[in-house]
């Protein structure tokens, strides 16, 4: 398939209002959702489609309770840019796994505990390996 940067660019706008913003990310939700299928076989990812959108609905209901217009802009922004670079394949398989992987819960650690191990691990976070 050959890919035409253009076919996704858009210009960069600010929603009127809360409906404006809310169609926007219904349409970029859609956007998506019909893209999982092609973004599995441009990368030949080792999942589904189903997966794919899956994880990519998590995405999306993880950034549900966001209320400010300004985050919602950032968010719909952020998030276009991501799936025009995902659909122009200018992103490495490891970078599109990455949005699949499941996100790690580190059990909270106390002041004392870091402390003593001589390291903040919060502050540390592995790359994305490409391993579901």
């Amino acid at each position: 398939m050959t890919t035409i940067p253009s076919r996704l660019a858009q210009m960069t706008r600010v929603s009127s209002g809360p409906a404006e913003a809310r169609m926007r990310v219904i349409d970029l939700y859609r956007g998506w959702m019909r893209a999982a299928p092609e973004i599995v076989t441009l990368y030949a990812l080792p999942v589904t489609p189903s997966y794919v959108r899956h994880c990519i609905r998590a995405k999306f209901e993880a950034n549900r309770h966001v209320s400010d217009p300004r985050a919602i802009e950032i968010l719909l922004l952020k998030s276009r840019q991501d799936l025009q670079e995902s659909l122009n394949c200018w992103k490495q398989t490891d970078h599109v796994m990455g949005i699949l992987l499941k996100v790690e819960e580190r059990p909270q650690k106390g002041f004392m505990q870091k402390f003593l191990e001589g390291r903040d691990e919060d502050a540390v976070r592995p790359a994305a390996s490409g391993v579901v």
